[in-house]
């Protein structure tokens, strides 16, 4: 019998072997959490389309933050789930520095100041059409007039204590807006997290029943981009690189791994990715029935995005992986 001359298994042998040759690892220091904020006093609502994940009034949202900086998570990213009578056509209270949103980045700054907020720019969960953009009477999403609204967002998002300003609305040429406002404000130090390719997706839905902000005529396909196109990610990462973008981030993220990879091959700022509501709920629900280990998928999932480039993931398994981190580091892996 001929022995084969090359034996790629010797590296596979045991763990300790395993870990010595793994080519990518998942620290608890690469996860964003989402969270979502309510009004109110002692209130926990599970989103029904997402077991697991909770509307957070702000006292016990603070609460949250602290169990996952204590957990090793060091950023989060925050949205506001807003009743209807605080939202208008222009967004108003994305502004206001005394509504829920300004209200629970000043809370958790002051209980958590080594926490990195990042804050979601976008005229959505405050719109009373459901757009990430200001909408004309005839139902054109109107770019140029959105932004001057996005940059007072932001603006006052930097005011409230973010450190890093995440604009997913996709109008044209947001980002230099956005740095512009902020520099010239005297927030020179306030980064920004561009979603650069944000796919008009099927997976958002969960994340929209989260904030009651789907759109109330037509859809979003005139900003948010085509799911066939790569080519087109690449040219808005040259753009947004151009615009003085501090991170960049594609958005889903299991459906669109070689989008990632795209980017993280020719960007020169750190590729972030995340994995949405409904890939969350996918293997929730799956494993619900039975019909996947979920952990085991999950920690997959992660991996998947630090191979194809992501250096930061932003999704809502985020506290369960960093608990199973730590069991790891302490028992070893599974």
């Amino acid at each position: 019998m001929i022995q084969p001359l090359f034996r790629p298994r010797r590296n596979r042998l045991t763990p300790a072997i395993r870990d010595l040759v793994r080519e990518n690892q998942l620290q608890v220091t690469d996860l964003v959490m989402p969270l979502f904020v309510i009004e109110g006093q002692n209130q926990k609502t599970e989103i029904h389309s997402m077991p697991g994940v909770f509307r957070y009034s702000l006292d016990l949202l603070v609460d949250e933050c602290i169990d996952l900086y204590r957990l090793g998570i060091r950023a989060v990213v925050l949205f506001p789930a807003l009743d209807e009578s605080k939202k208008d056509r222009v967004a108003t209270e994305s502004a206001n520095l005394e509504g829920l949103y300004h209200r629970s980045l000043r809370a958790i700054k002051a209980r958590v100041p080594g926490l990195c907020l990042i804050t979601d720019v976008a005229m959505d969960p405050y719109s009373s059409d459901g757009h990430d953009g200001l909408v004309s009477p005839t139902g054109e999403i109107l770019n140029d007039e959105t932004l001057k609204i996005l940059c007072t967002q932001a603006v006052s998002q930097a005011k409230a204590g973010a450190d890093i300003i995440a604009p997913s609305d996709m109008m044209d040429g947001r980002v230099a807006a956005i740095r512009a406002a902020l520099d010239q404000a005297g927030f020179t130090n306030v980064g920004i997290l561009s979603y650069t390719a944000k796919y008009a997706s099927a997976f958002y839905g969960p994340f929209r029943d989260a904030l009651d902000s789907a759109p109330k005529k037509g859809d979003k396909k005139t900003y948010q981009m085509d799911p066939a196109n790569v080519k087109e990610a690449l040219r808005e990462l040259d753009l947004d690189l151009a615009e003085g973008a501090d991170l960049v981030m594609v958005k889903p993220g299991l459906p669109y791994l070689d989008v990632v990879r795209a980017l993280a091959e020719v960007s020169e700022v750190p590729v972030a990715v995340y994995n949405v509501s409904g890939e969350y709920a996918m293997l929730k629900a799956a494993a619900q029935l039975g019909w996947l280990d979920y952990q085991k998928s999950v920690m997959e999932t992660m991996m998947a995005f630090k191979r194809a480039g992501a250096k930061i993931i932003l999704t809502y398994h985020a506290k369960e992986v960093a608990t199973w981190l730590a069991q790891e580091a302490v028992s070893g892996p599974r």
